[in-house]
C-alpha cells in the first residue's frame, strides 16, 4: 500500500490515523486507512456515495460510537494523544462537528450558540452575552442577526442555519472543525458564503470536509483525500490530486468517468 501520511508532513500533523479499519457489526466499511492530516489547513475527503468518507471522519470524534455494534481498531492520534483513550466529552470539546442537514436546537438564535457554552462552562470574567457574539462574528452571522437575537433559529434560511450550527460548535473554541457536507443542501450563494467562513476558519482552526462537490474540493482544500469502496485510493494536495493524480482511479473519479 502507498503510504498516505506524506503531505501532512511537510507541515505539523494535528491528527494522525494509522492503520484505521471499520465495521458496523460484521460488514468491514474501512480498509487500513492511514493519513496525517495537517494543523490549520483545510482537507477534503471525496468519493462517491458509501465509499466511507462520512464514516471516516465519525470516528475522528468518536461519533460512530452512537452507532449499535460500530467499532473502530487501529489508531487515532489527536496531537499525540489516544483519541480512543480520551474522555469523550474533552474529545468533542476539541474536535467539533457540523452535519450535512443543519440542526438547530428548537430555540432562540442565542441560546442555540449559548448551549454548549453553559454546558461546559463558559470562562469566568467574560458575559455570556460577549461569548455568543463573538462565535456569531467568527461564523460571519453577526451582522444578519444581531437584532433578532431571541427569535426562533427556524426563522434563518438554510444556509444561516447552517453557519448558526456552525457558530454553536465554535462557541467552545474547538482544535479541528469536521464537517460533512455542510453545502449539500444550499444554493450557490449560501454555499459561497460558507466557503469564505472556512478560508477565515483556518486561520485558527483544523478543518475537515467532506463534500460530493469536486469543484468544491478544489477551490477550499489544502489537501485531498480520495475514497473508494472503504480505501483511501489517494491522498496529497489537492493542486496534485486534481491535476497530476498519481492513481488511475483517482483520475477516473475527477473526470467523471465514474461516481
Amino acid at each position: 500500500m502507498v503510504s498516505q501520511e506524506t503531505p501532512a508532513k511537510r507541515s505539523t500533523a494535528k491528527i494522525q490515523v494509522r492503520g484505521l479499519n471499520f465495521y458496523y457489526g460484521p460488514r468491514q466499511a474501512l480498509y487500513d486507512i492511514s493519513l496525517g492530516i495537517a494543523e490549520k489547513k483545510i482537507t477534503a475527503l471525496i468519493g462517491p456515495s458509501g465509499c466511507g468518507k462520512s464514516t471516516f471522519l465519525r470516528t475522528l470524534n468518536r461519533m460512530h460510537e452512537l452507532v449499535r455494534q460500530a467499532r473502530a481498531e487501529g489508531q487515532l492520534l489527536l496531537d499525540g494523544e489516544d483519541i480512543m483513550s480520551m474522555d469523550v466529552t474533552r474529545l468533542r470539546r476539541r474536535v467539533g462537528m457540523v452535519f450535512q442537514k443543519s440542526n438547530p436546537f428548537p430555540k432562540t438564535i442565542f441560546e442555540n450558540v449559548a448551549y454548549g457554552l453553559r454546558v461546559n462552562g463558559y470562562p469566568k470574567g467574560r458575559p455570556l452575552a460577549d461569548l455568543v457574539e463573538a462565535s456569531l462574528k467568527r461564523a460571519a452571522l453577526w451582522d444578519e442577526v444581531k437584532d433578532s437575537l431571541h427569535k426562533s433559529a427556524y426563522a434563518l434560511s438554510g444556509g444561516q442555519q447552517q453557519r448558526l450550527c456552525i457558530a454553536r460548535a465554535l462557541a467552545v473554541n474547538p482544535e479541528v472543525l469536521l464537517l460533512d457536507e455542510p453545502c449539500s443542501a444550499l444554493d450557490p450563494i449560501a454555499t459561497a458564503k460558507i466557503e469564505e467562513l472556512l478560508f477565515a476558519l483556518r486561520e485558527s482552526c483544523t478543518i475537515v470536509i467532506v463534500t460530493h462537490n469536486m469543484q468544491q474540493a478544489a477551490r477550499v482544500a489544502d489537501y485531498t483525500g480520495f475514497f473508494l469502496m472503504g480505501r483511501l485510493v489517494e491522498f496529497d494536495e489537492t493542486k496534485v490530486v486534481f491535476t497530476r493524480p498519481r492513481r488511475r482511479e483517482t483520475e477516473d473519479y475527477i473526470t467523471g468517468r465514474f461516481g
